[in-house]
C-alpha cells in the first residue's frame, strides 16, 4: 500500500465474479478508446480477463484509492507477448498496462490523481527486487499516456507495428524512475507503508 496526497493506494487481484461489471464499464468507456474494447460485451470482457488469469505470464490487478476501485493494472512478461519480436528482452523486464477509471459524466480526476496512481503502480512493480526495467507500448497517437510515461522516466525507443496498433515502444529502468518527476517525489507526496 502507498500513502499519497490523494489517499491510500492499494492493489488486489482482479476477481471477475465481483468486478466484471465495473471492469466492463471502464474498458468500454469513450475515454478508454486506446484500451481497444469499446464494443466489448460483458462476455467479451469476461473471456479476455479469464484468459489473462489463466496465463502464467500475464496478470490483471485492481487498484483502489482509500478502498474504492480506481484503476486497473496489467503486468506481463514481454518475452511471452507480441513484444518478443520487437525487443531484445532481458531477465527482470516486466510489461505494464494501466487504466485509470473514467469518472461519471466525463468529470476529470482530482489534480495529481493520475500522477499519484501512476507513481504508485511503478513503485509497486519495482517492489519486486528482480524487476529491473518496465516496458510499455502505448498507441503512438495517445499523447496523454506517452507524456505520463516520460514523466515517470520512460525513454521512448521507436514506433513498432503490433497486431492492433502502431505503438511507441518505451522502457524505464529502476534508476530512471527514481530520478523522474513522478519517481523522485512519488507523485508529490508518496511514501511506501
Amino acid at each position: 500500500m502507498t500513502a499519497s496526497a490523494v489517499g491510500v493506494i492499494g492493489f488486489e487481484p482482479l476477481d471477475l465474479d465481483r468486478h466484471l461489471e465495473l471492469l466492463h464499464a471502464w474498458v468500454t468507456h469513450p475515454r478508454s478508446v486506446y484500451w481497444e474494447m469499446q464494443d466489448a460485451s460483458l462476455d467479451d470482457v469476461r473471456t479476455e480477463y479469464a484468459a489473462i488469469a489463466a496465463n502464467p505470464h500475464h496478470e490483471a490487478v485492481l487498484g483502489a484509492v482509500d478502498g474504492a476501485p480506481a484503476f486497473l493494472v496489467e503486468r506481463y512478461d514481454p518475452a511471452h507477448s507480441e513484444l518478443a519480436d520487437h525487443l531484445v528482452h532481458a531477465d527482470g523486464w516486466v510489461g505494464m498496462h494501466v487504466l485509470v477509471a473514467p469518472l461519471a459524466d466525463g468529470a476529470s480526476p482530482a489534480p495529481g490523481f493520475t500522477d499519484a496512481v501512476f507513481a504508485a503502480v511503478m513503485a509497486w512493480l519495482f517492489e519486486d527486487p528482480e524487476v529491473t526495467r518496465v516496458v510499455v507500448e502505448p498507441d503512438a497517437r495517445n499523447e496523454a499516456i506517452r507524456a505520463k510515461n516520460v514523466a515517470a522516466g520512460f525513454a521512448e525507443l521507436h514506433e513498432i507495428e503490433l497486431s492492433t496498433k502502431t505503438a511507441m515502444l518505451s522502457t524505464c529502468s529502476r534508476e530512471a524512475f527514481a530520478a523522474s518527476r513522478l519517481g523522485a517525489g512519488l507523485g508529490g507526496a508518496h511514501a511506501l507503508v
